[in-house]
């Protein structure tokens, strides 16, 4: 679905720290920084000086571009108020200025979910559990005193504090929308994640609390508004009650769909005026252009989004649902790789994990398990052959320890692999097999020294997928749920609601599709990656 696909990012640009203006752009870059570039080493396409920094650079969403005088001493203000007109969200009253804000139909303290307003709305009676329009959250919370430290993001050579705000997600004391007259539909979209359930069963009986009894789910994602085939399943709290205690997705998930018009003309058709979109970066992409058409129609709709990403790659969030679980489902492949190599004569482990642009899972599998001699994610280039290559370290590991567990992401390696134009329904690059490359490559090596190994090879993606979510998880997806609902009733669309530093927020979708999130090679996290396997440079 070409229309559905995530926007195009440019290639990063060197900007030396001494010029005293910076261009600022609208749209794409998570804090619109400078960083110190990382070594040729770690990204060969960076460029490396000790006097310059590299701005990555944005995509344009039809917003002017701002310049930024960093000489201009109140530089610091203007970043500020650009900032927070970038990461304004989206209301009905932008569209329908005279919409009409009722007094919240969500209170815990005045009726039971299963009360109609026969009577009318509920009393004036306080209840003090509302979230403030003005509340918000911050988005970055370390104060780098220079650009060499670990991780640093610097706006100016001189890493000055500015403060960037966020909306706090929660329930508002005024809602746009008459629960008696809203039709909610709720979609799955992408591949399979542990915790799609959780997010659905709470949006169902989040609705419900608000007083809303018409929901139904759209199966198999955004195809489900174009196949006449697949009909509309009615949801209620007795429906979903105990669905997050099995994995998958009730709805059904699927990749692609009809174009954004169609999709709209079915929402126009079905008289559906809240949708929540449960997907990635390319589900939210689309999310947005519903968004944008509803509002070209002048339609009363609130869109918002629930950030699906295993390889939690979603930027500016501190995690996304299922990554915790997935993170703990590996220690399973990773602890058999372990135990079969160890309990073999010169045996290796190979595990691949999900991770087609960033490496988190493998980093955090890895670290979490402390059995991995060596990590490999597709931002942290290496050489397989080679005396500093991937092969050679694994030599000296079975010289010296009898055994190894390698842990790969499968998005690594892939400029070693060749290359292929294929694309899946989503319009991603279908990836080659780098776990079994390297597998190949390793039993080829060690013949070739006259070294006998037993490899054993594990690809516990599909397993990993269909497990339903851990605790943590669950608590996350219950809380997403929640906020989704209380978002679209409060009036906001084109949003998606988050994680961030530890609180919940609403942002606006450009934002977090800008492109994808990636491990840092110059982190904390990926040091004690490092630190954790032992494990060389690799160039």
């Amino acid at each position: 679905m070409e229309t559905l696909s995530p926007p195009i990012i440019t290639s990063t640009v060197s900007i030396p720290y001494s010029n005293s203006s910076v261009l600022v752009r609208s749209h794409g870059l998570s804090s619109l920084i400078l960083r110190k570039p990382r070594s040729p080493a770690a990204n060969p396409s960076l460029i490396s000086s000790r006097s310059s920094f590299t701005r990555a650079s944005a995509v344009e969403h039809g917003k002017t571009s701002v310049s930024i005088d960093l000489s201009d001493p109140n530089w610091k203000r203007k970043y500020e108020r650009e900032f927070e007109e970038r990461f304004s969200i989206p209301h009905i009253t932008d569209v329908f200025p005279d919409a009409e804000a009722i007094r919240s139909t969500f209170c815990l303290k005045m009726r039971s979910p299963t009360e109609d307003f026969v009577g009318g709305y509920p009393s004036d009676e306080e209840w003090h559990g509302y979230i403030n329009n003005n509340d918000r959250v911050l988005l970055k919370v370390i104060s780098y005193s220079s650009p060499t430290s670990a991780g640093a993001e610097c706006i100016d050579s001189d890493c000055s504090w500015v403060e960037q705000w966020i909306h706090r997600a929660g329930p508002r004391e005024k809602i746009y929308f008459r629960p008696e007259q809203v039709k909610a539909a709720i979609i799955t979209c992408g591949g399979l994640c542990p915790g799609l359930n959780d997010v659905i069963r709470h949006i169902v009986i989040t609705l419900e609390i608000y007083g809303v009894k018409n929901i139904v789910g759209i199966p198999f994602g955004y195809k489900g508004f174009s196949d006449k085939d697949l009909t509309e399943m009615p949801l209620s709290r007795k429906v979903v009650q105990n669905i997050h205690l099995s994995g998958g997705s009730l709805l059904g998930v699927s990749r692609g769909g009809p174009s954004v018009s169609e999709i709209v003309d079915s929402m126009e058709e079905r008289g559906i005026n809240m949708l929540f979109v449960l997907g990635g970066n390319g589900t939210h992409a689309g999310a947005n252009a519903i968004h944008d058409e509803c509002r070209k129609r002048k339609m009363k709709v609130a869109v918002v989004g629930v950030p699906k990403t295993i390889d939690n790659d979603i930027l500016h969030m501190d995690k996304t649902f299922g990554f915790d679980t997935a993170v703990e489902e590996a220690q399973r492949a990773i602890n058999s790789a372990y135990i079969e190599a160890h309990s073999a004569y010169h045996g290796i482990g190979i595990v691949k994990l999900m991770g087609r642009n960033s490496g988190f899972i493998a980093m955090q599998a890895s670290l979490a398990s402390g059995q991995v001699d060596i990590c490999l994610i597709p931002e942290v280039p290496f050489n397989i052959h080679g005396p500093n290559g991937v092969l050679k370290h694994l030599k000296y590991l079975i010289e010296t320890k009898g055994s190894a567990v390698i842990c790969v992401a499968e998005g690594a390696g892939q400029n070693l692999l060749e290359k292929t134009n294929a694309k899946d329904a989503s319009g991603n690059t279908i990836l080659g097999d780098f776990g079994v490359h390297i597998q190949q490559e390793t039993k080829k090596y060690f013949k070739e020294v006259s070294m006998p190994v037993d490899v054993k090879y594990i690809d516990p993606t599909y397993m990993i997928r269909a497990v339903r979510a851990n605790a943590s998880d669950g608590i996350l997806c219950t809380v997403l749920g929640q906020n989704a609902v209380h978002g679209a009733f409060a009036g906001y669309s084109g949003i998606t609601v988050g994680i961030i530093n530890t609180h919940y927020a609403y942002l606006p979708i450009p934002e977090v599709i800008a492109y994808p999130k990636s491990v840092d090679p110059n982190s904390r996290m990926w040091h004690r990656c490092l630190t954790s396997t032992g494990q060389p440079d690799f160039i």
